[in-house]
């Protein structure tokens, strides 16, 4: 918290404009998550404007998960194909994220916000696999607001208990995305075991 404390201490909403622009396209500083339930607590302090915090932050959000949308639409297929072996993605992995897409991506864009990590890479991988843009704001933007005002409310609701709070759901969510990598990799290993039967 110490960082995010000093830097809305210099640049105010300036923090939320361009730094959840910067954590969207998955630079881990400022953290989303705190960062906008501590703008909650300044607004709860009077030190922020609710509105004008709430306007910035869903500005800031929008215009990172915007950028990472259209660089993933523009060149995430032409870097996979040349360097995407070196990270185990190939076009193959691809063709298969868009059929999980159809049973579950407007989902994902919707709440994948709340999960660290996901919120980082959903919008890449909703451009690289080529979401029609008008499906992509409507479902990414709405959770995105959702996203927004969730946490900043935490800050300004709970005042000076937001810390505690804020803890508590972080713990929660952690809990539901190792519960979600858990599933992955049974899926996956499952997945595995069959076609090892079959052959």
């Amino acid at each position: 918290m110490g960082i995010v404390e000093r830097l809305f201490a210099q640049y105010g909403y300036f923090v939320l404009l361009i730094g959840l622009p910067l954590e969207l396209i998955a630079s881990p500083i400022p953290p989303g998550n705190s960062t906008l339930a501590y703008t909650g607590y300044l607004s709860y302090k009077h030190v922020l404007k609710l509105l004008p915090a709430l306007t910035a932050a869903y500005s800031g959000s929008v215009l990172g998960i915007t950028t990472t949308y259209w660089i993933g639409n523009k060149f995430g297929m032409t870097l996979i194909e040349k360097y995407g072996k070196w990270l185990f993605l190939k076009p193959k992995h691809i063709k298969k994220t868009r059929k999980t897409y159809e049973k579950y991506g407007n989902k994902m864009l919707l709440f994948g916000f709340f999960l660290p990590g996901v919120r980082q890479f959903n919008s890449y991988f909703a451009g690289i696999i080529q979401v029609p843009f008008r499906t992509f704001a409507l479902y990414a933007y709405s959770g995105s607001l959702l996203w927004v005002s969730f946490f900043i409310g935490i800050g300004f609701i709970f005042g000076n208990q937001w810390q505690f709070v804020f803890t508590w759901i972080e713990q929660f969510m952690k809990v539901i995305l190792l519960i979600l990598c858990g599933m992955i990799v049974i899926y996956l290993f499952t997945k595995w075991r069959k076609r090892k039967l079959v052959r």
